[in-house]
């Protein structure tokens, strides 16, 4: 299967094959033809699954055969719910829309909006926006939805968690009836479900990787040190692996800061990402990320959630994350494409709660490793198990070694 058996135009499969993306992942391949045919589409996939091409290239396509000009309005609408993730998905159009004379912008608060509406002014057939600053530029004349005959909005479980509810329900009020409606989300809890009821006509339902699928092609190893070693540790994998570029998620935008330093001071670029940066040292940070400036990004996963960069080697969880569904989501930046990745995490003594809950999402647990210089305060039978010494420990029902058997870390300062 290719882009050519989804009777893509040519200018579009010419500027995916600049991209070098030949073949379609699972999303696009049953998105594409049915967003191409006017349907309504339903779609849940993890991060990373491809789902920003499966509806950028249908958009792109149909308003491109439909021939009509930038004076008649703005006529796709894709909405995102955070400023990092509106902006990708703007790079995306700007990439799969070479030679076809559409023009596109994405405004998001945080940022002066004379520039966004300059752009706007001269007309434009795709918005790309977040809901806050979109219901802005409407309440000021600046936009009108009146010609809008396709919406997507994507990352619709995100969208709630980050209480965008009441602004998506507004800003639906202002969409034409008639008019094809694209639906993206991760998980469908019950209110994503009714969301979608009120918003979709007769939809096509593509359901690709649930969340409690991880990318098969991510290699997942766990690390018990106790919570005042983690930094040391964090040093030792710097070390010992080959890292080319790492994400790295902290709880705390306070955290995040903290590791930063640490690594900057240890000669490793690093910038961070979360709620307390400006939008343009977050611009800068992802920038630099991208262009490989920047080695490590660390951040929490409110401000992480839409980080898409190509070819990115490891996922370092700093510290575990509360909800299991997470860790799925932060190991879903690597490991994209077919690309192999490395998802590692730290795991203090209060975290074991947290890891039990992960593994059980998982279809086998994470392997737990030793780092050389490090002594695990956990039985020594768990370190370095893999699936089948796990079963064979269940099976015989060892003892777990008491608590005489543990020896202290050996701390590593920075």
């Amino acid at each position: 299967m290719t882009f050519e058996n989804l009777n893509i135009i040519a200018p579009i499969t010419q500027a995916l094959k600049q991209k070098g993306y030949v073949v379609p992942t699972p999303i696009q391949e049953k998105a594409i033809p049915h967003l191409l045919n006017g349907s309504d589409v339903f779609g849940t996939a993890q991060t990373g699954t491809g789902k920003t091409a499966a509806f950028a290239i249908p958009i792109l396509q149909r308003l491109y055969s439909n021939g009509k000009g930038h004076n008649s309005g703005i006529r796709a609408l894709v909405l995102a719910p955070t400023r990092e993730l509106a902006i990708q998905i703007s790079e995306s159009f700007s990439d799969y829309s070479k030679g076809l004379k559409l023009r596109h912008t994405v405004i998001y608060g945080g940022v002066s909006q004379n520039p966004q509406t300059t752009i706007l002014r001269k007309g434009i057939d795709i918005l790309i926006a977040t809901p806050g600053r979109l219901l802005d530029l409407m309440n000021q004349g600046f936009v009108s939805l009146n010609s809008i005959e396709i919406f997507i909005l994507d990352e619709a479980d995100r969208m709630l968690d980050m209480g965008f509810a009441p602004d998506i329900k507004r800003i639906i009020a202002r969409l034409p009836a008639e008019r094809q409606t694209g639906f993206f989300t991760a998980t469908i809890p019950n209110e994503i479900r009714a969301l979608a009821d009120s918003l979709l006509n007769k939809p096509v339902k593509v359901n690709v990787a649930p969340v409690s699928a991880p990318a098969e092609m991510v290699s997942q190893s766990v690390y018990y040190v106790e919570k005042a070693d983690k930094r040391a540790m964090l040093q030792q994998v710097f070390a010992s692996e080959e890292i080319e570029t790492a994400l790295i998620f902290t709880r705390t935008k306070h955290g995040a800061d903290k590791v930063t330093r640490e690594l900057n001071k240890l000669g490793i670029s690093a910038a961070a990402i979360h709620g307390n940066k400006s939008q343009q040292a977050r611009q800068k940070a992802l920038q630099g990320f991208k262009n490989r400036s920047v080695k490590v990004l660390v951040a929490t996963d409110i401000a992480s959630r839409g980080i898409d960069v190509d070819k990115l080697s490891h996922v370092i969880n700093f510290e575990l994350p509360e909800v299991p569904e997470t860790y799925v989501h932060r190991i879903g930046r690597t490991g994209r494409a077919g690309e192999a990745g490395t998802a590692i995490s730290f795991c203090a003594s209060e975290e074991r709660g947290s890891l039990k809950d992960i593994n059980k999402l998982l279809p086998r647990s994470i392997e737990v490793k030793r780092m050389n210089g490090f002594v695990a305060s956990v039985p020594a039978a768990q370190v370095g198990m893999d699936v089948q010494a796990e079963a064979v420990h269940h099976r015989n029902r060892m003892p777990r070694p008491s608590g005489a058997n543990h020896r202290p870390f050996q701390r590593k300062r920075w």
